[in-house]
């Protein structure tokens, strides 16, 4: 039985799928918008909503807790303790959005759009 485990695997073993969000995170962050599947969205949002989270508490413990969440990457930290942490520091939750686009193209996925609310 699958009690307690709620994420996707995604086709994927435990390591590539941590790339894999890491990866997608950091596009998100740096792009602020970002085209995959519904369940890469779907995935995702959770995993960057508790990063934009913690950096919002902006000490060097949130800095280093971020860092080692995206395999330290020292472009997305600063990203978001300067900008988005700023942005949304009156705000709640919630700061993304998934748009779905359909099928696009040829592929037989269904696409979404993740994307950081204005």
């Amino acid at each position: 039985m699958r009690h307690h485990q709620k994420n996707r695997k995604l086709g994927r073993e435990k390591g590539q799928r941590t790339a894999l969000l890491r990866s997608l995170a950091r596009s998100l962050v740096l792009q602020e918008g970002i085209t995959t599947t519904i369940a890469k969205a779907k995935e995702l949002r959770p995993f960057v909503e508790r990063l934009v989270s913690t950096s919002k508490k902006n000490s060097l413990a949130s800095r280093r807790s971020i860092a080692s969440r995206m395999g330290g990457a020292p472009d997305v930290v600063k990203k978001l303790h300067d900008t988005l942490a700023e942005r949304y520091a009156k705000r709640a939750g919630g700061y993304t959005r998934i748009i779905r686009l359909g099928r696009v193209g040829k592929r037989a996925i269904e696409s979404a759009r993740i994307e950081f609310v204005k």
